[in-house]
């Protein structure tokens, strides 16, 4: 499988494809669940719960990480991601809150926990020069798995039958594919090629406290999520004004979500290879900051649906896109087992404490402080941390262009 680069990256493209084909289907689903049972307003509480429980479990997953296969871990979280949607299928015909609120909870960690296990496989398998060339076709996979599964969501919704709660069987069904694809990925060597690390020294577990270039790394990555929920907040509450029936709400954030993924696809097709190319990597993490703080002042001057559907796009679209690839690219010069652990803290753990710090603001500026904010307070706080977000990156940029390594023939 070594020697045939098109056909290893064609599978990982359709295993990216497939995890974000199967997640979009839930995730508009369980957005809409969670405004009709519980209201936008209480969107930082849950955020905060998932953190919590996230820091329950990180833990006892990286004790699976250390003792069983890769393969077995993605193949596990498949069948039991599985199980768990016929489940909340069952749950989900009664209008319990209950079930909504689990429901949101169990698709958020789906997201990071198989998205988290895409990205640690390739980072193994490329340089930082293939991963040049390879991560904006990978990702490409996902924002169209992304785009399809929400059009899907939409369509399956508005000229069939199903409604809402039946989008979990279709990611069931899709998941199975996703298992397929893995057994096929296993078949060709893949994840051997895996665990076998270009380097052999171990890595020292307090480097990742006291190295400079992760804690940038981490800095950065998490500001991100420091924004995602202030974004995600304005545009909830905006469809929560606008959409009171559930299945038009589920099929409009669909929408929204499928216009973030063509957005992502063109961006990952005609600005990421050009970006990374003649720019370089932090030019690429850049984008995301500078894009979203224009969107946030428009929102500012006119808080209605159209702006906060611009910052939604803006936010997450290119999250998707170029600094998906980016922030990957980050990880390569480190030594593979470090940067495996460092993206279990960060994507699994560090997103949701930093999205915690977001709920927590989100609450101070709406209603815990004696005067309310609003959302346009919250969009100042949100450019404010775009700001600290590009000098961050200017900090990393130094780091980066030490550690990257010398171009290579892929």
């Amino acid at each position: 499988m070594a020697g045939h680069p098109f056909k290893r990256a064609s599978l990982l493209f359709a295993n990216f494809f497939l995890i974000m084909l199967a997640y979009y289907q839930i995730k508009p689903a369980s957005r809409s669940l969670f405004i009709g049972q519980l209201g936008a307003d209480r969107l930082p509480y849950v955020w905060i719960g998932t953190a919590l429980f996230l820091g329950l479990i990180i833990g006892g997953y990286h004790r699976l990480v250390g003792r069983y296969s890769r393969l077995r871990l993605v193949l596990g979280s498949c069948v039991l991601s599985m199980m768990m949607l016929v489940g909340f299928r069952a749950l989900l015909t009664t209008d319990s809150a209950a079930a909504a609120l689990a429901f949101y909870v169990f698709v958020d960690i789906f997201g990071v926990v198989l998205v988290e296990q895409f990205w640690s496989l390739t980072n193994t398998l490329y340089s930082s020069e293939q991963g040049k060339r390879w991560y904006g076709f990978l990702g490409t996979g996902g924002v169209l798995g992304g785009l399809l599964g929400a059009a899907a969501a939409m369509v399956i919704l508005k000229h069939t039958s199903l409604t809402t709660p039946d989008l979990l069987l279709v990611a069931v069904a899709i998941l199975g594919l996703v298992v397929t694809v893995n057994l096929a990925l296993a078949r060709y060597g893949v994840f051997e090629a895996a665990a076998n690390p270009r380097h052999t020294e171990p890595p020292a577990p307090r480097q990742l406290l006291r190295d400079r270039y992760l804690m940038l790394v981490g800095a950065t990555v998490l500001l991100a999520q420091v924004a995602e929920p202030l974004v995600e907040y304005g545009f909830m509450t905006m469809v929560e004004l606008n959409y009171t029936e559930l299945d038009a709400r589920t099929a409009f954030i669909s929408w929204l979500f499928s216009t973030m993924g063509l957005v992502s696809i063109l961006v990952n097709l005609a600005i990421t290879p050009v970006v990374h190319r003649y720019l370089g990597v932090v030019a690429g993490l850049m984008t995301q900051p500078l894009l979203l703080f224009f969107c946030t002042f428009g929102f500012i001057l006119s808080p209605t649906l159209v702006f906060g559907s611009a910052m939604k796009v803006s936010d997450r679209g290119l999250s998707y896109s170029i600094n998906r690839a980016s922030k990957e690219l980050l990880y390569i010069p480190i030594h593979p087992h470090l940067s495996y652990r460092a993206k279990a803290w960060i994507d699994m753990f560090g997103y949701r404490v930093f999205k915690v710090l977001g709920a927590v603001l989100i609450l101070l500026l709406t209603g815990w402080l004696p005067v309310d904010a609003g959302l346009v307070g919250l969009g100042w706080l949100t450019m404010s941390v775009c700001v600290l977000w590009l000098v961050t990156v200017s900090y990393l940029a130094r780091e980066y262009r030490g550690l990257c390594p010398r171009p290579a023939s892929a």
